[in-house]
């Protein structure tokens, strides 16, 4: 275990694809209830952290602590586990199962029953069972698609189905909530909406949150901190403010319009 004080710490990472440097000695830290933000150009490398910090990716170089544990290696399952959970970039629900089963299914890890119990039916399964199902339902009353419990996660509209990934990334309890672009594809009111919502997860359900968007007003309108990746290496951190002034983040990605 190391002595670092902070929630997530990624410590000289580099991952090497065919002799590619996909991301490249990145450092970033995030501490208990930090809202952080990490943007950049398309092709810079920020869903591949983003892979490695969650156990899709093992780094080829560097650590990555979660929580004063090493998880370099770790699958995604187990970092889950250990308390971080994340939303896609291209929206994976379960499309044929119902909005109420999705969040079911993410609360898995929690339920207290083993497989004799559950065929047999004794009074344990049932009563963990009823506790999903109301937890489930409290967690949809939040994010308002409680109405659509039973309808198929296909049928919803865009927007909700967004709601309803990270819905179930709260289902499982984490620590750390990482967002890889939710705003994608939401018109404008969609977007101001996301942006009070994650700050009110922030605040309510007491996570850290790291945020990957393209969305500048968003990104800017919500994060305390950001790193700028280009070409798979960290060219500026800093508050918003400071990335605004950046010359290096303004060439490469602002383009000076924020």
């Amino acid at each position: 275990m190391t002595e670092t004080k902070h929630l997530l710490d990624l410590q000289d990472v580099s991952i090497v694809f065919g002799g590619l440097r996909a991301v490249s000695n990145f450092n970033m830290h995030i501490d208990r209830g930090e809202l952080v933000g990490l943007i950049g150009p398309n092709g810079a490398g920020k869903t591949t952290a983003f892979n490695m910090i969650t156990g899709v990716y093992v780094p080829t170089e560097g650590h990555i602590y979660f929580d004063g544990k090493l998880i370099n290696g770790k699958k995604s399952y187990q970092v889950t586990q250990m308390g971080m959970a994340r939303t896609f970039q291209n929206i994976r629900l379960f499309s044929e199962l119902s909005v109420l089963d999705n969040v079911k299914i993410a609360y898995n890890m929690h339920i207290n029953y083993s497989l004799p119990h559950a065929i047999f039916r004794v009074q344990r399964y049932f009563d963990e069972e009823k506790n999903v199902i109301d937890e489930g339902m409290k967690l949809l009353e939040l994010f308002h698609l409680d109405k659509h419990a039973h309808d198929l996660a296909k049928n919803l509209p865009y927007g909700a189905q967004r709601r309803l990934e990270i819905a179930r990334a709260l289902a499982t309890k984490p620590q750390l909530l990482l967002l890889d672009e939710p705003a994608a594809g939401m018109n404008p009111q969609e977007t101001k909406e996301l942006m009070e919502m994650i700050q009110w997860l922030r605040d309510n359900f007491k996570i850290s949150i790291l945020l990957i968007e393209h969305d500048m007003s968003l990104v800017m309108g919500v994060c305390e901190r950001l790193y700028v990746l280009e070409y798979g290496m960290c060219i500026a951190t800093g508050t918003p403010e400071e990335i605004k002034r950046n010359k290096k983040v303004i060439k490469a990605y602002l383009g000076g319009e924020v």
